[in-house]
C-alpha cells in the first residue's frame, strides 16, 4: 500500500473529529477573494520579488484631474463645523456630488459612471474624509457593497441598462439592507424571509417573493431611492428539507407598498444619513431579484466576494484619513503653541508620540497603497482586506486620540475652531462597521486565514469531505515538510527570498524570519488545539494580529522600493521595526496562554534570538519628531491626502502654517518678545518683515484661541437666571418646573428633499 494512502487512511477518523465542519455560508466565506502576498507571510517564504511585482498605484490622466479639480473643489465647499451643526450636507454639496458624478465612481463610463480604479477611488474618499467625515461616507456607501458593484458583478443586462445610469449621475441614490437588530455579526442568520408566489402585479400574472424584514443601521437609509434588500428566500411548494433557497438580494424601489423607511438614527450624531428599514409583506417580483431567477439563493456568495475588495477601500481610507490629519494637527499645534518657553512639540513626551504616529501613519498608509495595487492588478484578497480594515480603523482611532492628548483643553472645546473633536466622536464608527473589529481580528483575518493561506490545510479539509485518504495522505506529507522546514527556519535562520530594496536588507531578513516563527507557531496552534482553536478567540484573535503586523512590515518594504524616497527611509525603518517589535510581543503573549503543557518550553525555542526585535529608542523617536518639525516636505509625504477646507480650525493651522515656514526660524524670537510684551504689534516689530510676522502672530494666536457661545441669560443683579436655558443650538428655551422632565430637544428636519425626482418607472423593466 503506498505511504499516502496509509497515512491517509490513519488519520482520516481523528482529522474527521478535529477539523470543523463547514456549512454553506462558511464555504462561500471561504472561497471568495484571492490570496496575496499574506499567503507566503503564513507559509513562512515571503518572496521580495513578488512583493515588488506587485508594482507602483497608478492614476490615470482622468483620474488625477478629477482629484485636482473636482475633490479639491469639493473639499472648499466643505466646513466641518457647520455640517455637524446642521446633521446634514448642504443642498449645494448634495447637487455638487450628483453633478460631478462622485456616487458613480466605480461605474464603468459606458453607463455613464467615472469608471475609477480602486486606488483612485480610495484616495478621493481618503482626501474628502480629511475634511469632513460625513461628506466621505456619503460618497463612499454607493461606491462600496451595495446595489452599484453588485449589478455589475451578478445584474442581468436589463437591470444594468436601467438602474447604473441612474446610479452613476445621482437620480437615484442607493442603500443596501443586510443587518437586522437581531442579526449583526451573524449576518448569515438574518431572519428576514421571502416566500415564493405567485400574484397580479401590474396588470400580469408575476412570479415573486413575499418578503417580511427589519433591517437597521442602513447608511443613505433615509435619503434612498433604492434599497438593496438581502433575505432568506423560501419555496413552500418544494419538499420538506429543500424549501430554503439561501439568501437573495432584491432591488426595491422607493416608494413601494409595504416598505417603509424608519426614522432617522444618527450614528454618534454624525450627519452622514442612516436609519432602518421595515418591510411587511413587500412583493418581490423575480425581476428585481439581483442576476434574475437564477441568482435566487446566491447573496451571500455575492456578498462575501464584494466584500472580499470591498473592506479594503472605504473604511481604510477613512482611517488613514484620521491619521494623516492627526498627524498634520499635531505635528502643527505642536510647533505653534508654547509653554514654559518652548513650543510644546519639543517636549518629549510629546515628540514621541508625534513620531510613532508618524511611523504608524507610514506603516497602514503603505499597507492600503499596496492591496489598492494589488486590487488594480484584479486580485481580490479577502483577508488581506480584513487585515486593512481592522487595522487601520485602529490606527485611525489610536492617531485621534494622541492628537487629542497633545491638544489639550483646545482639542475638547466645541466650536469651529476645534480641529479634532468630530473626529475623535466619529472613529468608533469605522471600528464597528462592515464587520466590528473584535470579530474580523478572530473569525475572519485567521479563521479565514488559516485555510485559505495555509499551503496545505484547505487540501487537507477538501480529501477528508471526500473521504480520499490517499489525498489526505499526500496533503499531511506535505504539511510535515512544511512544518519541518518553518522549525529549522525559526531556529537557525530564514533565508531573504527576492530581492529587497538594499537600504532595507536587515529589515527584510528580520521580517523572513518572524514569518516564519510565526509559520510554525501557527501549525502548532492548529494541531495542539484542532477544532477547539475556532472558539479561542483570545487566541486566535492573537495569530490574525500577528499576520497583520507582518503584512503592514512587508507592505512598508513595498512602499520604499516604489517610492525610492531617500527623506522616508528613517520612517520606513521604524514602522517596520515597530511592527515586528509588535508581532513578537503577541506571540509571546500567546505562548504564555496556549493550554497546553510545555508551552513555555515550545515558545523559548521558537522565539529564540529575537532580542533584536526590541522597539524603537527613545533617542531615535525624537530623531523623527526633529525631521517633522524641520522638513514641511515629509509631513506633506506622510500626509499626501490632507486637504484644505472652507473653514474652521484645520484651515487656521494650514494658514498659520503657510505664515511661519516663510517666517523661518524667527518665531522663536518673536514668540519670546510677545511673551515679554503680550503685544502682537510690538513683537511683530522686532521682526526684519514686520507685516508677515504680524499676519504670523495673528494667525498662531486665532489657532490657540477657542470658541464660546452664550451663556445662560443674567438678571438685573448679575447673577445667572437658573430658570431658563441655553439649548445646544444656542436658543433659549424654558426650563422645565421642578418635577417635571425638561421638554424633548426637536429633532432636525427630514431631509427628504435629497431624494432625486423620478422620472422613470421606479422598476426594472421586464425581462
Amino acid at each position: 500500500m503506498p505511504l499516502a494512502k496509509l497515512i491517509g487512511r490513519w488519520a482520516m477518523h481523528p482529522f474527521s473529529k478535529a477539523l470543523p465542519p463547514l456549512g454553506d455560508t462558511e464555504r462561500a466565506a471561504l472561497e471568495a477573494g484571492t490570496v496575496g502576498f499574506e499567503g507566503r507571510l503564513f507559509a513562512g517564504n515571503p518572496d521580495f520579488d513578488v512583493l515588488s511585482g506587485v508594482g507602483p498605484n497608478k492614476l490615470t490622466a482622468r483620474e488625477l484631474a478629477f482629484l485636482d479639480h473636482e475633490v479639491r473643489e469639493l473639499c472648499y465647499m466643505l466646513d466641518d463645523h457647520a455640517i455637524d451643526e446642521a446633521r446634514d450636507l448642504p443642498p449645494e454639496v448634495w447637487r455638487y456630488l450628483r453633478e460631478k458624478r462622485f456616487f458613480g465612481m466605480i461605474i464603468p463610463e459606458e453607463f455613464g459612471g467615472l469608471g475609477f480604479g480602486h486606488y483612485a477611488h480610495a484616495t478621493v474618499v481618503a482626501r474628502i474624509a480629511t475634511v469632513n467625515v460625513a461628506t466621505a461616507v456619503t460618497v463612499m456607501v454607493p461606491n462600496s457593497l451595495g446595489p452599484a458593484e453588485l449589478l455589475l458583478r451578478y445584474g442581468t443586462d436589463a437591470q444594468k441598462e436601467h438602474y447604473l445610469p441612474r446610479l452613476a449621475d445621482g437620480r437615484e441614490l442607493p442603500c443596501f439592507g443586510l443587518t437586522s437588530p437581531y442579526a449583526g455579526s451573524d449576518a448569515a442568520s438574518i431572519p428576514d424571509r421571502g416566500v415564493v408566489v405567485e400574484r397580479e402585479f401590474n396588470g400580469r400574472m408575476t412570479r415573486g417573493f413575499l418578503v417580511d424584514f427589519d433591517k437597521r443601521y442602513i447608511t443613505l437609509a433615509p435619503v434612498a431611492t433604492v434599497v438593496g434588500l438581502a433575505f432568506h428566500a423560501v419555496d413552500q411548494s418544494r419538499p420538506e428539507g429543500q424549501r430554503d433557497l439561501g439568501i437573495t438580494c432584491a432591488l426595491i424601489p422607493v416608494p413601494h407598498e409595504g416598505m417603509e423607511i424608519g426614522r432617522r438614527h444618527r450614528p454618534m450624531d454624525s450627519a452622514f444619513m442612516n436609519g432602518p428599514i421595515h418591510g411587511r409583506q413587500v412583493f418581490v417580483p423575480m425581476d428585481w431579484i439581483i442576476g434574475g431567477e437564477k441568482q435566487v439563493g446566491q447573496g451571500w456568495r455575492m456578498l462575501m466576494e464584494c466584500l472580499a475588495a470591498g473592506r479594503a477601500i472605504s473604511l481604510p481610507a477613512l482611517g488613514s484619513a484620521m491619521q494623516q490629519t492627526a498627524l498634520y494637527v499635531s505635528n502643527g499645534y505642536g510647533q505653534i503653541r508654547e509653554q514654559f518657553g518652548m513650543p510644546v512639540g519639543r517636549f518629549h513626551a510629546v515628540a514621541g508620540l508625534v513620531a510613532q504616529m508618524s511611523a504608524e501613519l507610514y506603516a497602514s498608509d503603505a499597507a492600503r497603497r499596496f492591496t489598492a495595487a494589488a486590487l488594480d492588478k484584479g486580485e481580490r484578497p479577502s483577508v488581506a482586506s480584513a487585515i486593512l480594515k481592522v487595522q487601520l480603523t485602529e490606527a485611525g482611532r489610536r492617531a485621534v486620540n494622541h492628537g487629542m492628548d497633545i491638544l489639550g483643553g483646545k482639542g475638547i472645546i466645541y466650536g469651529p475652531s476645534n480641529l479634532l473633536g468630530v473626529s475623535y466622536r466619529q472613529a468608533p464608527i469605522a471600528i464597528t462597521v462592515e464587520g466590528a473589529n473584535i470579530l474580523t481580528r478572530a473569525l475572519i483575518v485567521f479563521g479565514q486565514g488559516a485555510v485559505r493561506c495555509h499551503p496545505h490545510v484547505l487540501d487537507e479539509m477538501a480529501a477528508v469531505q471526500a473521504k480520499d485518504e490517499t489525498a489526505l495522505g499526500r496533503a499531511l506529507i506535505a504539511h510535515g515538510k512544511h512544518v519541518a522546514t518553518n522549525l529549522w527556519h525559526s531556529v537557525f535562520g530564514a533565508p531573504v527570498l527576492g530581492e529587497p530594496p538594499r537600504e532595507l536588507e536587515h529589515e527584510a531578513r528580520l521580517l523572513a524570519r518572524m514569518s516564519a516563527k510565526y509559520a510554525l507557531t501557527a501549525d502548532l496552534a492548529m494541531g495542539m488545539l484542532g477544532g477547539k482553536l475556532k472558539r479561542m478567540e483570545l487566541l486566535s484573535a492573537r495569530l490574525g494580529d500577528v499576520l497583520a503586523h507582518l503584512y503592514l512590515a512587508s507592505a512598508c518594504i513595498w512602499r520604499y522600493g516604489v517610492d525610492a524616497s531617500p527623506e522616508l527611509l528613517p520612517f520606513a525603518r521604524a514602522a517596520i521595526r515597530l511592527q515586528l517589535d509588535e508581532a513578537g510581543k503577541i506571540l509571546r503573549d500567546l505562548y504564555g496562554n496556549l493550554p497546553t503543557a510545555g508551552r513555555r518550553v515550545i515558545g523559548a525555542l521558537v522565539l529564540r534570538r529575537t532580542a533584536h526585535l526590541a522597539p524603537l529608542r527613545d533617542v531615535q523617536l525624537l530623531e523623527l519628531s526633529d525631521l517633522l518639525r524641520k522638513n514641511p516636505r515629509i509631513v506633506e509625504r506622510l500626509a499626501p491626502d490632507l486637504s484644505e477646507p472652507a473653514a474652521g480650525g484645520l484651515r487656521d493651522l494650514m494658514h498659520a502654517m503657510q505664515l511661519g515656514a516663510q517666517l523661518g526660524d524667527t518665531t522663536a524670537a518673536l514668540n519670546k518678545v510677545l511673551r515679554r510684551t503680550n503685544s502682537l504689534e510690538e513683537a511683530a516689530h522686532s521682526a526684519p518683515d514686520p507685516e508677515l510676522a504680524l499676519a504670523y502672530l495673528k494667525a498662531a494666536d486665532k489657532v490657540i484661541q477657542v470658541d464660546d457661545f452664550e451663556g445662560p441669560p443674567r438678571g438685573a443683579d448679575g447673577r445667572a437666571d437658573l430658570n431658563r436655558a441655553a439649548s445646544p443650538a444656542g436658543l433659549d428655551v424654558p426650563a422645565a418646573p421642578a418635577g417635571q422632565s425638561a421638554p424633548p430637544a426637536q429633532s432636525a428636519p427630514q431631509p427628504s428633499a435629497h431624494r432625486p425626482e423620478r422620472t422613470i418607472p421606479p422598476r426594472v423593466p421586464a425581462m
